[in-house]
């Protein structure tokens, strides 16, 4: 979910009412679009597939001096579950109870993501609509920020060392590599000495380390990293994506055994 439509009652700051919208669509909300209907574009908006949220403020400077309403900020925004308060102008009926009961709240995802500045005089006034889309259509609709993966690091001993060596391996990698009884040199797991891989890389390429120690990738193991906007907990983001990859293969599969199979003239 995230805002669509913006109308502009008043904007007299400095900041345009293009880039003020623009600015509005990115917040992130924390709101649950699996709840919600996705809308077509000649389609009425409801409390089924629209969220109504409207940003009043004024700048203004007390009898002491200070300044009031400097910075607006997304704790601004405000959640209206009654639908728009400028039906004649938006074009949407009064909603229903059922967004109410459905919804504890509507807010956005951080509360202090700069929008606009203002000075004293200074006001906005506006009504925002938040509709259900997909980040292939715009990014703002895209629940993941960030994503990435790596292959899990392994460190390896390639042959025993000698005692010497398996001392000094010990003292400048503490942990990943151990002594036995006897002398001899074990390696723990990797992973739990991440910040000791970049020592092991340049150990590694010395002369008296190199044919003992070597820092390898796993090719059958990944590390993935979601970071998520935060309407959906990234565990729920890994699930969702499967989920659409094999209803995708399912397509393509489904399309492969209704194709005829090509007939050959020699």
């Amino acid at each position: 979910m995230a805002i669509e439509h913006v109308y502009i009652v008043n904007n007299t700051s400095i900041i345009q009412d293009e880039v003020l919208s623009h600015r509005l669509g990115l917040v992130p909300l924390n709101v649950d679009p699996r709840l919600f209907d996705m809308k077509a574009k000649d389609e009425p908006a409801t409390e089924r597939n629209t969220i109504v949220m409207k940003l009043k403020v004024e700048c203004r400077k007390l009898k002491d001096g200070t300044i009031e309403g400097e910075k607006v900020y997304s704790s601004d925004l405000q959640w209206l579950p009654g639908g728009s308060e400028m039906p004649e102008e938006t074009g949407t009926a009064p909603f229903g109870e059922a967004q109410r009961e459905r919804l504890a709240e509507v807010r956005p995802v951080h509360d202090d993501i700069l929008l606009a500045k203002l000075r004293p005089g200074q006001a906005i006034e506006l009504e925002c609509h938040c509709i259900k889309g997909t980040g292939e259509e715009h990014a703002k609709w895209s629940p993941v920020a960030t994503t990435w993966y790596r292959l899990v690091p392994e460190v390896v001993l390639l042959q025993t060392p000698p005692v010497d060596v398996a001392q000094a391996l010990a003292e400048e990698l503490p942990g990943l590599i151990t002594l036995g009884p006897g002398g001899e040199a074990s390696v723990g797991e990797a992973l739990q000495h991440d910040k000791l891989l970049e020592k092991v890389r340049r150990l590694s390429g010395e002369p008296r380390f190199a044919p003992y120690l070597q820092l390898r990738k796993r090719k059958d193991h990944f590390i993935f990293t979601i970071q998520s906007t935060g309407a959906w907990r990234p565990h729920e983001l890994f699930q969702q994506a499967v989920a659409r990859i094999m209803s995708k293969c399912d397509k393509v599969l489904e399309g492969l055994a209704t194709f005829p199979e090509p007939s050959f003239v020699y």
